[in-house]
């Protein structure tokens, strides 16, 4: 355990991005409405909009594609399709916890956005208890210049009346970085945008999701909800015909897979961190088993997309493609990371294993082996 490297007073928090799931709801209405235009928004440019404000946001869309209309029409265009997509937006896993451990322990928060203040207050008023959360809340409409200027955190840190040097900025986005190292803050990124966290080499600290933020490295109450190496989640559910995967669970792994085909499933797989989970794996046919899952592009193997891999941790006689298989997904153990070797991957998933077996036969976790979705056909 290193030892906290300042002692943090506050934590100044991002929205879109950092605590709720925007990123589908822009992908979904900017495919509709460059629809309009005949022209087909392909996600190339998230890259570009992520963490600027709305105008500069729209600007680029509007050169990129090449529309004819100005900016300021775009943004009237998409504004009222965005705010009627606001009660949708999900928060993202680990923002309630941060959020109600934070205000449990009476360490104040701010929530500073590039947004308007308007649309801000509208997105947090569908989660319950967050507004009373933070002590203030800043929009970019209410600082002369957004992010990546600093000026935002720094209203943020006059505000709650604590020096910028104690406080802590949660981000996901390179200018959201860029505006906290430049107001002398101490910065976690928690990058949205998947296989890009090259670019936060400015941030104190880069991390996979919320769930894998130790406060305690930054002078803060730790959490406290880890069990027996494991973290656990509201259970969610997946189910889906067992595909032929890779071919190499087996062959180079040695550990049999059981994957799920990842189509229809991209907003779940979206709302997900990468990572390796672990629940109850139901076969009509063949029973209930403890299932330990990897999530993510597997960096070791680099895939291009997002997989489902479960490993059901028994020892079966054949294959069962085709087959019907429910997942109740109940924790969590650690971030998807890369490896030096084949070998040390195989030792990790071992201990994936290993923990996951321990962890299932807590009563905690126990219970779900009962649930009705992994028997149902």
């Amino acid at each position: 355990m290193s030892v906290a490297k300042k002692l943090i007073r506050c934590v100044i928090l991002d929205l879109d991005g950092t605590l709720l799931n925007t990123d589908g709801i822009v992908g979904n209405v900017l495919k509709v409405l460059l629809g309009k235009y005949g022209k087909e928004w392909d996600g190339r440019e998230a890259h570009k909009i992520i963490g600027t404000t709305p105008f500069e946001a729209a600007a680029a869309v509007v050169q990129d594609y090449e529309l004819s209309c100005s900016t300021t029409e775009f943004l009237s265009e998409i504004s009222p399709l965005f705010s009627d997509q606001w009660h949708n937006i999900k928060a993202l896993p680990g923002a309630n916890r941060l959020i109600k451990h934070l205000k449990s322990h009476g360490v104040p928060m701010a929530l500073a956005s590039n947004s308007p203040r308007e649309s801000v207050e509208a997105k947090i008023s569908y989660h319950d208890g967050w507004k009373n959360s933070f002590s203030v809340i800043i929009g970019g409409d209410e600082v002369r210049t957004g992010k990546p200027s600093p000026e935002i955190f720094l209203e943020a840190a006059r505000r709650l009346n604590i020096e910028p040097s104690s406080c802590l900025v949660i981000e996901d986005s390179v200018p959201g970085v860029t505006a906290g190292k430049t107001a002398e803050m101490e910065v976690v990124a928690v990058p949205s945008l998947p296989k890009q966290s090259h670019l936060y080499t400015a941030a104190d600290e880069v991390i996979n999701s919320l769930l894998d933020l130790q406060l305690e490295k930054w002078g803060l109450p730790p959490f406290e909800d880890w069990v027996e190496g494991t973290l656990p989640l509201d259970p969610w559910y997946i189910g889906g015909p067992v595909v032929k995967g890779f071919g190499r669970g087996s062959k180079v792994l040695g550990i049999p897979t059981a994957n799920l085909s990842a189509k229809g499933y991209s907003d779940l797989l979206s709302e997900h961190p990468a990572g390796v989970y672990f629940g109850w794996a139901g076969l009509p046919a063949r029973g209930v088993f403890k299932m330990v899952m990897s999530i993510g592009w597997n960096p070791y193997f680099n895939n291009k997309e997002k997989t489902i891999e479960p490993w059901l941790l028994h020892d079966f006689n054949e294959d069962f493609y085709g087959e019907e298989l429910r997942l109740v997904i109940v924790g969590y153990i650690r971030p998807e990371a890369n490896f030096p070797s084949l070998e040390s991957l195989v030792a990790k998933i071992h201990e994936d294993r290993r923990v996951a077996e321990g962890a299932l036969d807590l009563p905690l976790y126990s219970t779900f082996k009962n649930d009705s979705y992994l028997r149902s056909s």
